[in-house]
């Protein structure tokens, strides 16, 4: 069964470009295309799509909006922030509302349908290039944040802890596994625990809670 992908972008060359790209997957269907936030936020409701692809600045509603109402509803699809904004504050306001993914418009064609296929299956996608900037220029840096940060690690194993690390790394299951000399399932058991402990709705906001107890290198 293939995955359903909702695009939303104000430009119809992108959206076309984007469709072309992903259409070429034969696990791929491109089930709707939204011109702005607020037509992605009806698409969505109408076509059930498994991940949606949202541009940031768009006309009515822009992308950031769409995403808090789309991430809200009963089963929501994945969303995967598009934009071409390096750093955009947007985007970390995306991610902090339960977006997947971020990933920059020159992605190249594979990876965005490797993005697609990720975060479908429930791993977030972040650009390598922007991962850990990403992380350290937006989450917070407060005494008391970062106090609340170590408390909540705390309660991980060893394991879970080097596997949180390599999360923040941008790594994915099979490039975590490879580095732990663990199987993808395992993995997979042990970040689901990590993100339970940690009361994070995804990797990414793992990884910002990483940043902040001073797991991470600069």
């Amino acid at each position: 069964m293939s995955i359903r992908v909702l695009l939303a972008d104000d430009e119809d060359l992108v959206r076309s470009g984007l469709g072309l790209i992903l259409e070429a997957d034969p696990g791929i269907s491109v089930v709707a295309e939204a011109a702005n936030g607020a037509e992605a936020v009806h698409l969505n409701r109408a076509h059930r799509p498994d991940v949606v692809l949202m541009d940031i600045r768009m006309p009515v509603m822009d992308g950031l909006a769409a995403t808090v109402e789309i991430t809200r509803l009963p089963k929501p699809p994945k969303v995967v922030v598009l934009t071409t904004f390096d750093l955009d504050e947007y985007v970390h306001a995306a991610l902090q509302a339960g977006a997947m993914g971020f990933l920059l418009k020159n992605t190249p064609p594979r990876d965005l349908a490797r993005a697609v296929q990720t975060v479908n299956d429930g791993d977030a996608m972040l650009a390598p290039s922007v991962t850990r900037r990403l992380i350290s220029n937006f989450s917070a840096r407060d005494t008391s944040r970062a106090a609340d940060a170590q408390s909540r690690v705390a309660a991980l194993t060893e394991r879970e802890r080097e596997v949180l690390v390599l999360v923040g790394d941008g790594l994915s299951n099979p490039e975590i596994g490879s580095a732990l000399h663990m199987g993808e399932s395992t993995v997979k058991t042990h970040v689901s625990r990590l993100l339970a402990k940690l009361q994070c709705a995804n990797r990414v906001q793992a990884a910002i809670l990483a940043h902040d107890a001073g797991l991470l290198t600069a």
